[in-house]
């Protein structure tokens, strides 16, 4: 889809797109579920905004935006679907200050903007189930980026004046923002901000996503070796010996597709975005995970997956104070 098509470019042709996205049967009220096509009308006239309907069961007015990311926003639809657009098809993302510039709006605006679309990004773990599977691979890793602004907690007080980095004194996770990431071999990816990385908090996150028939993939950090003999299979490499694929039989062990996902991450957070308060983390990992789970490589085009996306913008609301709260990104 080129950015000169009408959706991007007339608000009435972008509402008519997304009602068809949203309402392939015809209007449902958002207030009371009613789908009775006798029961809904469209209201008419120069009085009434386009898109408004009447609901004659609750007797409340809605548009297509009503109950989704869009609601109450004074900006064209059209900028939008633009901006939805973007974000989806833009591998390494796209930054607020380049958005108010391509949507002729502030870049206050943007920046909400793109923080609304990442809200609907955020896929509901519970009803797409956990990863894996019997007969399937599931690769873990942790990484770290930008300096934490949370204090860390450790399970045994230490003075600050004896720390000491890690890795030969060239990197260090003791004052970095610390995110845990899983992903299936030829499938999906989930990354998580996690406050501190321990056993238990890795546990944590590997047994809410992760099936126990998975064939489990890691390095050789401590942190998943009790929680590795949960699963059907865990194989690990050894880094810290140069040791990063190892064949057995017809199949290669490693964790190199999870290093490839935390590649596209970080590339688009130091080079696109630059910086990120802590507290909006959450928000971006969504932003990738969703881009990673409809990637090319499994079919998807930059048109479908902005369809996709706006098909996941319905009840979740979210406004400026709830952001706004803890400080821009």
């Amino acid at each position: 889809m080129k950015l000169d098509h009408p959706i991007f470019q007339d608000a009435d042709k972008a509402r008519e797109h997304l009602e068809a996205q949203r309402w392939p049967h015809g209007p449902v009220c958002p207030h009371c579920g009613n789908i009775n096509p006798d029961r809904i009308t469209k209201m008419q006239g120069k009085a009434h905004r386009p898109g408004l309907y009447n609901c004659m069961e609750c007797r409340e007015q809605f548009s297509v935006t009503v109950g989704t990311v869009f609601e109450r926003s004074k900006i064209a639809l059209n900028k939008w679907l633009l901006a939805t657009f973007l974000l989806a098809s833009s591998k390494k993302g796209m930054s607020a200050h380049q958005l108010h510039r391509m949507l002729g709006v502030t870049y206050k605006t943007a920046w909400f903007m793109a923080h609304r679309i990442r809200e609907a990004m955020k896929e509901d773990v519970k009803s797409s189930g956990p990863l894996g599977g019997e007969g399937k691979t599931v690769e873990a890793d942790e990484t770290y980026i930008g300096k934490r602004e949370t204090p860390r907690v450790y399970a045994r007080p230490r003075a600050r004046k004896n720390w000491k980095p890690t890795k030969s004194g060239k990197a260090g996770g003791a004052d970095k923002r610390i995110v845990v990431g899983l992903v299936e071999r030829g499938g999906k990816a989930r990354m998580f901000h996690l406050n501190d990385a321990t056993a238990s908090t890795v546990r944590d996150v590997l047994v809410r996503n992760v099936d126990r028939n998975s064939t489990l993939y890691t390095d050789s950090s401590r942190l998943y070796t009790r929680t590795g003999e949960e699963y059907a299979d865990h194989k690990t490499t050894n880094h810290a010996k140069g040791e990063y694929a190892r064949r057995e039989g017809d199949v290669v062990v490693h964790s190199n597709t999870i290093e490839g996902v935390f590649s596209v991450f970080k590339r688009g957070m130091i080079g696109v975005y630059q910086h990120c308060g802590e507290a909006h983390l959450h928000r971006y990992l969504a932003e990738f995970d969703f881009r990673y789970n409809r990637r090319s490589a499994l079919g998807v085009s930059d048109t479908e997956r902005a369809d996709q996306l706006l098909a996941m913008i319905e009840g979740k609301r979210l406004t400026y104070r709830r952001i706004g709260e803890t400080g821009h990104a």
